[in-house]
């Protein structure tokens, strides 16, 4: 199977003999396999002179972690929105497709080890920068599922940690997961989860595969709805919530994200008694 992978290409918590920033890249393989050993997973860290901050010391790093790895991944996600162009620009010439994503969960978790463990060991480390290591963006104005994708039902779920360990054996079509222990969940962890039934559901599936799923959300003010949150900062109107008994599934649903790590899933199905799944991704909710 092609890898993806995530990148970060920004200034770090250091300065050097000029009192300037050091920049550096950090590459990683993501993890898409509710199995993978994450201790296995592709890494790549290089040094930028703060003089060669461009689109070609990127592409001519990206070449050397290319080369290291001796793959090249089918896509590489970012999170920095400001960063765009110039990632985008190299890796375009390399002909890798490039995405700005909140999937970027190894790089999460490898960039929070090296704020916490490696930068502050280095010399010329700025302890007051640290914080500028990582961003977030206000999403943006939420908008509707274009009408072809309109769904007949939905339903709040939850399933345990264990049960995921056969999710290698599910019969799904569209999809993406990652190895629970990145989270530390006990086995008996109740994860909840949103499965929309929909006789046009693999379709819905498909156009969800696009779009960098991220994470879904309750949302109570100014209209309680849920919603799901894809690239760098979109969202879309999965569900406008009006009757009561739903709306304390949704504030239970939030509940139960925040007892399992943030971590939930998001489920398409052509209907409840179908085995089969049109769509199914787990995914964290970073904050």
């Amino acid at each position: 199977m092609s890898s993806v992978w995530e990148l970060d290409f920004y200034s770090r918590p250091i300065l050097d003999e000029n009192q300037k920033k050091i920049w550096e890249v950090l590459v990683c393989e993501s993890s898409l396999d509710i199995r993978q050993p994450t201790d296995s997973l592709f890494q790549y860290a290089s040094w930028c002179p703060n003089g060669q901050v461009n689109s070609i010391w990127l592409r001519t790093a990206l070449e050397e972690a290319i080369a290291q790895s001796k793959q090249t991944p089918k896509k590489i996600r970012f999170f920095r929105r400001q960063m765009s162009n110039m990632i985008v620009k190299a890796c375009e010439e390399l002909g890798i497709p490039a995405q700005a994503s909140r999937r970027t969960y190894t790089m999460e978790r490898w960039l929070q080890q090296r704020i916490e463990d490696f930068y502050p060991n280095q010399p010329g480390y700025q302890a007051t920068a640290a914080a500028s290591s990582f961003v977030r963006y206000e999403p943006q104005t939420p908008q509707p599922l274009p009408d072809a994708l309109r769904y007949e039902k939905w339903a709040f779920v939850t399933l345990e940690a264990a049960a995921f360990e056969e999710m290698d054996e599910w019969d799904i079509n569209f999809g993406e997961a990652f190895p629970l222990s990145m989270i530390g969940l006990a086995p008996d962890a109740r994860i909840p989860g949103i499965i929309i039934f929909s006789s046009r559901a693999t379709a819905i599936a498909a156009w969800m595969s696009g779009l960098e799923l991220a994470f879904v959300r309750f949302e109570s003010e100014p209209i309680a709805r849920l919603l799901l949150e894809t690239g760098a900062s979109d969202s879309w109107i999965l569900a406008n919530i009006k009757d009561p008994q739903t709306l304390a599934e949704a504030k239970g649903f939030e509940s139960a994200k925040e007892k399992a790590g943030r971590v939930h899933f998001l489920a398409v199905q052509s209907s409840p008694t179908s085995e089969a799944f049109a769509g199914f991704w787990l995914m964290q909710e970073l904050q």
